[in-house]
Order: structure tokens, then sequence, then C-alpha cells
């Protein structure tokens, strides 16, 4: 299984890298990218992810498997953030390719929804008068 947790904020380097690894796969005709940033809500000023790792692993892998599958995708990434990611920061990245773009497209909102949905990951939401709270995904 491969994982998909990197500590901290995803680097935007990572992007351009993942970009970059595939230029060379001539099969895939479209790339689809979600980028999650932790957004300045009522004074919330970075959210603090936590997860159940393993079970987070074992159905990203289900999750992914199921989603190249239907869509019929060159490959599918997804990176999440545990621990704290400061607004504006990235704290997901989800890339899809496939040989034509409708498929790249819908793969990567599903693969989206289904992260939100099914992953047990979850966010506390640190404010500016040191309170927090636990986000809801909505």
């Amino acid at each position: 299984m491969k994982n998909i947790f990197i500590q901290g904020a995803i680097p935007a380097t990572l992007v351009t890298d993942q970009i970059q690894r595939h230029s060379h796969m001539q099969q895939i005709g479209a790339h689809s990218i979600f980028l999650g940033q932790v957004r300045r809500d009522e004074g919330v000023t970075a959210i603090e992810y936590t997860a159940y790792e393993a079970m987070a692993l074992e159905q990203m892998h289900q999750i992914r498997e199921d989603i190249i599958t239907n869509y019929g995708l060159s490959c599918m990434h997804v990176y999440h953030s545990p621990g704290v990611v400061k607004t504006g920061e990235l704290c997901l990245f989800v890339f899809t390719s496939a040989p034509r773009r409708k498929a790249a497209i819908a793969a990567c909102e599903e693969a989206v929804e289904q992260i939100k949905a099914k992953l047990p990951i979850w966010g506390k939401e640190l404010m500016e008068d040191d309170a927090s709270q636990w986000k809801q995904n909505t």
C-alpha cells in the first residue's frame, strides 16, 4: 500500500514534480488535479489533521483501485497532510491521469468525495484566540 501522508503542508514542488514525472507517459492524454487549501474562516489560523493512518491507508488503497478500474486511469496519486497546516497552505493533493480528459476529471472529483466521506482523517481548527474546534466536512 502506498503511503499518502506527508507531514505538514504539501509543498508546491510536489505538484510540479508529479506533472514532470508523467510527461514521458505517452498513453496519457489528460491530468486532473485537485488541491485542497486551508481556508481562513472566522478566525481560523490553521488546521491540525490527525488520522487513523493504518485504516486510512487500507481504505485509500481500495478507493484508488476501484477508481482506477472504473475510469480506466493510467494512474492516480493522493497525498494528505497530518499535522498542522496553516491557512493558505496545501493539505490535500489528488492527481489523476487518463487517456481522455473526461475520465481524468470525473475520477479526480470522485476520489476527493470518497476521501472526504470515508477516510478516518479529522481536522481541528486552530483559532486566533487559541481556541480550537473540530472541523465538519462539507
